[in-house]
């Protein structure tokens, strides 16, 4: 079965995104765990979780095909202290909410060595990860590391930057990556043939293994490959395309995980850009744009 939702919000309460999921033909989905531009989350409450639970059994929705995502502010690999102290101590927080909400993955951005160098930036990352998990091993979330745009110093453009950060953890049993279509064009990942998306799950197998691959973002690319943008655009308008996702779709490695859309817009635009992925699928006959 198709596993497919978009980034959604929760300005009306976390029991609204399965509901909300489903009303734009979508099965699994995402969310922030707080705002994304500060740095303090705040816990949910017995009531909020137990309809966030309820909501989420009466939809029919796998816990495990729900995704959380981190602030942006979060910064494992800055050389600042203060930064990586408040970037350790929320990271726990959300670990805390994504566990309350009985979600099993957070995903986040490696980080930024600033300029101070790729090697003590994947330390300091590696290093911060370990603090982290060694202050929740009683839960059971996992931290899913995302592929970035390859600007600013960020860490983790490529599947072996990827793997080093992994490596030099001690909890590689709670790591996993999600892999973003529009960073990893930005990266140089050209996804717009299948011998391409086949080089591309061979280098994850060869490097962390396909078993850590379990989400994928599902964007296109305002600009071309390698243009280290970060802009996301809706499936089909932009550099990759319908024939770039077409390829990219027609390996079983990537369908069996669950497709998120980080797209323009909102729930009506994500509702259009689900039945774009099942038309490019073969599911949809038609779009109504």
């Amino acid at each position: 079965m198709l596993r497919i939702g978009a980034h959604m919000s929760t300005s009306k309460g976390y029991f609204r995104v399965p509901i909300e999921t489903l009303e734009i033909g979508g099965n699994c989905f995402q969310i922030f765990p707080h705002s994304p531009s500060m740095w303090k989350a705040k816990l949910p409450d017995e009531k909020k979780t137990k309809l966030f639970a309820g909501a989420m059994e009466n939809a029919g929705l796998n816990a495990e095909d729900a995704l959380v995502h981190s602030g942006y502010l979060i910064n494992l690999a800055s050389p600042k202290e203060e930064v990586r102290y408040k970037s350790i101590e929320l990271l726990k927080q959300e670990i805390a909410i994504t566990e309350m909400l009985g979600l099993k993955y957070l995903n986040f951005h490696p980080g930024s060595h600033l300029g101070t160098g790729l090697e003590s930036g994947i330390d300091r990352i590696a290093r911060g990860i370990d603090e982290v998990l060694s202050a929740v091993e009683d839960t059971n979330v996992v931290l899913l590391l995302e592929n970035v745009a390859p600007k600013g110093g960020n860490i983790g453009s490529t599947i072996e930057e990827l793997r080093m950060i992994i490596e030099r953890t001690s909890y590689e049993n709670r790591i996993g990556i999600t892999y973003d279509t529009c960073h990893g064009f930005d990266s140089g990942y050209d996804i717009r043939s299948r011998e391409m998306v086949e080089k591309l799950l061979e280098e994850i197998d060869a490097l962390i293994g396909l078993e850590r691959l379990k989400m994928i973002h599902l964007n296109d690319s305002k600009y071309p490959l390698g243009a280290s943008k970060d802009r996301h655009e809706r499936i089909g308008e932009g550099y990759i395309g319908e024939e770039g996702f077409a390829a990219f779709l027609s390996k079983g490695e990537i369908l069996e995980r669950p497709l998120i859309l980080e797209t323009p817009g909102g729930n009506e635009e994500h509702a259009q850009d689900i039945k774009r992925v099942k038309k490019i699928l073969g599911i949809e006959r038609d779009v109504d744009d």
